[in-house]
């Protein structure tokens, strides 16, 4: 039996927004690395009409959505798939084990977005202020 104080349940969708907000902020760093070469390090700028293109700005757009909370649930969804492709692209084939193969950011990835997807943005979000609208009319 568990028990939770209306504190923790008060704070359990805040953290929620915190969590989106802080993997989108990371999230939207990759593709920046890519599309504009910022911070540079990585490996951009990349073509933009290439597979690698295409992923800077879906890591991009999509971290800034996520940053502001808006179609999280679609956009987590879409991320969550671009990380597993990205895993069985260029990781899995250098080895089964996500350690091995340094493919641990994209499953974590993967599975963090898999689960926005499905937790929704949290309370500190501009899908919350639309819902908040939309139930005032």
């Amino acid at each position: 039996m568990t028990t939770t104080s209306p504190a923790l349940n008060l704070w359990s969708s805040r953290m929620l927004s915190v969590l989106r907000i802080v993997a989108g902020f990371l999230f939207m760093q990759h593709g920046m690395q890519k599309l504009f070469n910022f911070p540079a390090g990585g490996h951009g700028p990349v073509e933009l009409f290439s597979l690698m293109g295409l992923a800077g700005v879906l890591e991009f757009g999509g971290g800034l959505l996520l940053i502001f909370g808006l179609f999280t649930r679609p956009v987590s969804f879409i991320l969550s798939g671009l990380m597993a492709v990205a895993y069985f692209m260029a990781h899995a084939p250098q080895g089964p084990l996500p350690i091995l193969n340094q493919g641990e950011p994209a499953v974590l990835y993967c599975f963090l977005f898999l689960f926005l997807a499905v937790a929704g943005a949290g309370e500190w979000s501009l899908d919350a202020w639309r819902e908040r609208m939309q139930a005032r009319r």
